[in-house]
């Protein structure tokens, strides 16, 4: 997978082998092979986990995985670079019993994943989004969740006039997402596949 390749940590090379196909990581390679040469810039992968809303605009990566009935809410912000993702796992806003874990809810996540993009230079208007999960991954028919976690999450959305850019949602398949900060780039997976892209911001400030 792409995101295995990205979380290295030093730069290195990829080179192929003409018979078999088989790519591996290495140095300079002397090989009968015909040697296919493909330069990788490496960055720091950050894990987002359930309840957790995390910023990054140092160019790394952002990811969260086994996403079941919970939501990965991934915003950018094409003008500065700056990325945030917040895995949400509870639709509406906090009751006052849970203050302590507001940022597992939909209303109180998107309140702090706003925060963080503006308290490290976005601006409001350039904040742009795209959402996955909410998978009845369980199968249960009465299992109204997902649904509600889908709902809550474009409600609020809507309601703070930030653009859906793309979503893979619903369905009873575990999903992960991976957002590449620097390159504008947020990626999926389904299941065990290949992680696919969603979505691709084209305006980058140079």
């Amino acid at each position: 997978m792409l995101a295995a390749v990205r979380a290295l940590t030093l730069k290195q090379f990829i080179y192929g082998n003409e018979q078999t196909g088989i790519g591996q990581v290495a140095g300079p390679v002397v090989s009968q092979s015909v040697v296919l040469w493909c330069e990788i810039d490496l960055k720091e992968t950050i894990d987002v986990n359930t309840g957790e809303v995390k910023v990054n605009s140092n160019g790394g990566i952002l990811r969260s995985i086994a996403i079941g009935s919970c939501l990965g809410v991934a915003a950018y912000d094409a003008r500065g670079r700056i990325g945030a993702l917040a895995h949400v796992m509870l639709p509406g806003r906090a009751p006052k019993s849970k203050q302590g874990e507001k940022s597992k809810y939909a209303a109180d996540g998107i309140d702090e994943l706003i925060n963080l993009m503006t308290e490290a230079g976005s601006c409001r208007d350039d904040i742009e989004v795209c959402i996955v999960g909410g998978g009845n991954v369980l199968m249960r028919p009465d299992d109204s969740i997902c649904r509600d976690n889908i709902d809550s999450t474009i409600k609020i959305l809507e309601k703070n006039n930030i653009p859906i850019r793309a979503k893979c949602v619903g369905g009873t398949t575990r999903r992960s997402v991976f957002m590449d900060i620097e390159a504008g780039s947020v990626f999926y997976t389904e299941g065990d596949g290949q992680e696919k892209l969603l979505w691709q911001a084209w305006e980058l400030s140079e």
